[in-house]
C-alpha cells in the first residue's frame, strides 16, 4: 500500500495586530476552509501540535499565539477573554477570513464563546471543549486542585497538571513531552493575566445569543474543569449537542483522539456552510 502523502509543512509564523497594536502571531497550515483552534489558559499554539493534522483533509488550520505567549507580544495586563476574542477578530481580518469554525478548548473555549456572541457572522459552526461559562453559576475546580496549581515549584505544578490532563494509563502509553502543560517562555506577568482573564469570565448571560451550530465536548473525568460545565453550557446554547468521554481527563481531545476528531469532523461537514449567517 503507498505510503499516505506527507502533510504540508507549517508556514512560518506571522502577525496581525491587534486593535490596542499588540503583534499577534498566527500559524496557518493546510488548505481548504478555516478552522480556528484556540488553546488553554497560558499555552501558545502548540497545544494542538498532536491533533491539528487530524482535520486538514477537509481544512486548513489557524491557531495564533494569545497575547503573552509564545511569538506574541506580551504586554502588561489586564486582559480578558473578550481581549482574547477580539484578538482572534483581528488575525481573521488580516487575512481576509470572513467566516470559520472556531474550536475552543479550556481558555480557549471561553474565548470561542465571546467570538460567537459579539462577531455572531465570523463563526459557521463553534465547537466547544473542557470548557465553562464562567462567573457564579459554573461549577468550579475543587480545592485541592487548586492548591496543587498554586505550588511554588514549577515542576510540581507540571506534574500536577500532567495527572490533570491525562488519565495515568494514557500517561504511560504516551510518557511525553506534552504541549499542554503551558508556555514555558510566558513571562510572569502574562501568566497571571491569563490566570485573572479566565477567572474573570463570565459569559452566562450572554451564552443564548449564540446563533452558530454548536457541539459541546468534555471530558467525564476532568478535574481542572468539572464536566458539570457541559449541561451547563448546553442547556444555555440554543440547539447545542453533547458529547462526554469516559475515562477522560481535561485534554480528551489527545487522549480520545480518533473518537474526538472524528465528532468534529463530523459535526463540521453536516449541514449548508451558509447556516448561522
Amino acid at each position: 500500500m503507498a505510503e499516505p502523502a506527507p502533510l504540508p509543512p507549517p508556514r512560518p509564523a506571522t502577525f496581525a495586530r491587534a486593535q490596542d497594536g499588540t503583534a499577534l502571531a498566527y500559524q496557518h497550515r493546510g488548505e481548504g476552509p478555516p478552522l480556528v483552534l484556540l488553546a488553554g489558559q497560558a499555552n501558545d499554539h502548540h497545544w494542538w501540535d498532536d491533533v491539528r493534522e487530524d482535520f486538514h483533509a477537509t481544512h486548513s488550520t489557524l491557531t495564533l499565539d494569545a497575547r503573552g505567549t509564545g511569538d506574541s507580544d506580551k504586554p502588561r495586563g489586564p486582559y480578558s477573554t473578550r481581549q482574547f476574542a477580539d484578538d482572534v477578530v483581528a488575525v481573521l481580518d488580516a487575512l481576509g477570513i470572513e467566516r470559520a469554525d472556531v474550536y475552543g478548548t479550556s481558555m480557549g473555549g471561553r474565548v470561542a464563546q465571546w467570538i460567537a456572541i459579539a462577531h455572531p457572522r465570523r463563526v459557521r459552526r463553534l465547537v466547544l471543549g473542557c470548557t465553562s461559562p464562567g462567573g457564579p453559576r459554573a461549577v468550579e475546580r475543587d480545592a485541592t486542585v487548586r492548591r496543587a496549581l498554586a505550588r511554588p515549584d514549577a515542576d510540581a505544578v507540571r506534574l500536577a497538571l500532567a495527572d490533570l490532563m491525562y488519565s495515568p494509563a494514557w500517561r504511560a502509553a504516551h510518557p511525553g513531552p506534552y504541549g499542554t502543560l503551558g508556555d514555558p517562555r510566558m513571562p510572569a506577568h502574562a501568566r497571571h493575566a491569563h490566570l485573572l482573564a479566565s477567572n474573570g469570565h463570565d459569559a452566562w448571560d450572554a451564552l443564548p445569543r449564540i446563533a452558530a451550530p454548536t457541539l459541546v465536548m468534555h471530558g467525564d473525568q476532568d478535574r481542572l474543569t468539572p464536566p458539570d460545565n457541559l449541561p451547563l453550557l448546553a442547556s444555555r446554547i440554543p440547539g447545542a449537542l453533547t458529547h462526554l468521554f469516559p475515562g477522560a481527563r481535561h485534554a480528551y481531545f489527545e487522549e480520545c483522539r480518533a473518537e474526538a476528531g472524528t465528532l468534529v469532523r463530523t459535526f463540521l461537514g453536516s449541514g449548508p456552510a451558509e447556516e448561522s449567517a
